[in-house]
């Protein structure tokens, strides 16, 4: 069955939790103020639907760790693939707050565990030359996740297609790429390093032979590497919090910094930032969240085919300066110039700044959090980060807009916060991170037991 699945399927449905990932959380940006006005919701309770999400998400991103280390990545690729069926089901019949509710702890849970699953899965299938691309993959379906979703939102407002409201229709329109991920998920092979692990050695080869089958790395040489590292002692949490300690820190400071310079609060509320700072009608507002989106995607494609040629921690200063530059000027000129003149000029930076992001810390914290735990504890370590990233994003979903309110819906507030903590990270990358590029999984965790 394997061999008549190419390699680049494997990846492009490896990744494709993160396309879910990334429609769920875009399609709700379009769908709320629909819901909204019809189950006649107020603010609070709306904020709470887009937010409750992010509830299961880090929910699903812990929990599902160890059952991968137990049960092998695949198998919860499945089960991830059937909650997003659900979800995505139930929040389209949805009959009110609770049961919306409801429905989208249910997806949350299911996007959470993804994000926790899809990078470790790509990082353990993808060869030491090409795992930053490969699992950048995973952030360029996360950006594509979101386009289509702003799509669909434009696509489907005001067609109330067979007497069935628009917004159901959007949230719906999840049910496809979530049985693309099941019939994906039924077709992918097991992670060579989790059959090792269990004991599987001729199944790992053979996985690696047909992996590897394009590329220079010798299948045997690896699956070598992949015993030598299994075979060493397990601590399970006890080896979390000693040898893996250093990685802990990288994947939960990398996760929430990701969160903290405010990507997400652009990617929710800029159609709300046009409208309520700046005075925009809606429909404009979402076309130019759909121009942001178009940039953040093409910006990503670049990250691609640029993430194995350049050191990791040079992108993520890089992205850094250029995050804090575009969020400062930004902050300072609506600050002190008039809304009139600052409209344009303020979409141009958020372009930039979103450059900077896509390039650097959207793609790379990913490929990270996949890379830098030991085998032993990948599928937990991962959980770990992922669930940091999960909760940063609640933090900053949660308080954008009251911290908008705060400022008198002058942007340059909540702008300015993000950038110092663009700034923050520049030091962070440069202390703590390691560099990871063209290393193997198992030279990365040699170098982490050598600095215990």
């Amino acid at each position: 069955m394997q061999h008549r699945l190419s390699t680049s399927f494997i990846f492009i449905f490896g990744a494709l939790g993160g396309l879910l990932f990334g429609f769920d959380t875009g399609i709700i940006s379009g769908a709320s103020p629909l819901i909204e006005t019809n189950f006649s919701l107020n603010i609070a309770e709306t904020g709470f639907i887009t937010s409750s999400v992010l509830i299961g998400s880090s929910l699903g991103a812990l929990s599902i760790g160890p059952l991968a280390d137990r049960y092998g990545r695949r198998k919860l690729l499945i089960l991830a693939a059937i909650l997003f069926l659900v979800g995505s089901s139930l929040s389209m019949v949805a009959m009110g707050f609770v049961s919306m509710v409801i429905a989208r702890i249910i997806l949350g849970l299911a996007v959470g565990s993804a994000s926790a699953l899809t990078p470790a899965y790509l990082a353990e299938l993808a060869p030491a030359d090409r795992r930053g691309s490969l699992g950048t993959m995973f952030q360029l379906m996360v950006t594509l996740g979101i386009l289509l979703a702003y799509v669909s939102n434009l696509g489907f407002l005001h067609h109330n297609l067979l007497g069935i409201r628009d917004w159901r229709w959007m949230l719906g329109s999840a049910l496809i790429p979530a049985a693309a991920l099941l019939i994906g998920g039924l077709l992918l092979p097991e992670s060579p390093r989790f059959l090792v692990e269990k004991g599987k050695v001729d199944d790992a080869r053979n996985v690696l032979k047909y992996l590897r089958q394009d590329s220079d790395v010798d299948p045997e040489k690896e699956l070598n590497d992949i015993q030598s590292i299994a075979h060493q002692q397990k601590g399970g949490l006890k080896e979390l919090f000693t040898v893996a300690r250093p990685a802990v820190i990288v994947a939960v400071g990398i996760m929430l910094l990701q969160q903290l310079v405010g990507i997400n609060s652009v990617i929710y509320f800029l159609p709300q930032v046009f409208i309520k700072g700046f005075g925009f009608a809606e429909s404009s507002a979402i076309w130019i969240s759909v121009g942001i989106g178009i940039v953040n995607f093409l910006v990503t494609i670049i990250a691609y085919s640029v993430m194995d040629k350049f050191d990791r921690k040079k992108l993520l200063i890089f992205g850094s300066i250029v995050m804090a530059v575009s969020l400062g000027i930004l902050a300072v000129m609506n600050f002190t110039m008039s809304v009139q003149q600052t409209a344009i000029p303020t979409m141009i930076l958020i372009a930039i700044y979103i450059f900077g992001f896509a390039i650097s810390w959207g793609p790379i914290a990913w490929v990270m959090i996949g890379e830098i735990f030991p085998l032993s504890v990948r599928g937990v370590g991962s959980s770990i980060g992922s669930a940091a990233n999960w909760i940063g994003n609640f933090i900053v979903s949660q308080f954008f807009l009251v911290l908008l309110d705060a400022f008198h819906n002058n942007v340059g507030g909540p702008f300015a916060i993000f950038g110092v903590f663009s700034v923050l990270s520049i030091f962070f990358v440069h202390y703590l991170v390691p560099e990871t590029r063209g290393k193997s999984l198992e030279q990365i965790e040699l170098d982490l037991r050598h600095a215990e």
